[in-house]
């Protein structure tokens, strides 16, 4: 599955910036790096969910609660203007790291040392995500 994140990341970066000319301030490779960790996420999320659920109906019943907050919180509404409360709610949300660390270099130029603490928080993330899913296989599908 990583091998088809890395193709996705690499197809969804070359058409993003040759086909819709999306201009890109910082560097191409740290986009494709975020790119990836985000398809490694978006993975290790699915399958988190996929775990728990019961049938397909409930994995769809997922949607409204687990994922559409996130993209509230992906940079879409800028979160320094939301409340103080749901800013502090964005900081356990992987989309707005995401968010933050793509800005950053693809608009403001960023160097990995800039977007050190986002990429630090997104590899956290897969890592709990990933745990859990190791506890939640062993536990509900008898592995």
């Amino acid at each position: 599955m990583v091998f088809f994140a890395l193709i996705q990341t690499l197809l969804l970066v070359e058409f993003v910036v040759h086909v819709l000319h999306v201009t890109v301030a910082g560097s191409l490779a740290l986009v494709m790096v975020i790119t990836f960790l985000s398809a490694l996420l978006a993975l290790s999320f699915g399958v988190l969910l996929s775990t728990f659920a019961a049938s397909e109906f409930q994995m769809v019943q997922f949607i409204p609660v687990v994922i559409i907050p996130q993209i509230f919180f992906s940079g879409i509404i800028e979160v320094g203007n939301l409340a103080n409360w749901l800013q502090f709610l964005a900081r356990f949300m992987p989309l707005y790291y995401i968010g933050n660390a793509l800005q950053s270099v693809m608009i403001k130029g960023a160097t990995l040392a800039d977007i050190g603490n986002e990429l630090a928080a997104i590899a956290l993330f897969i890592s709990i995500f990933t745990i859990f899913n190791i506890l939640g296989l062993k536990r509900y599908r008898k592995i």
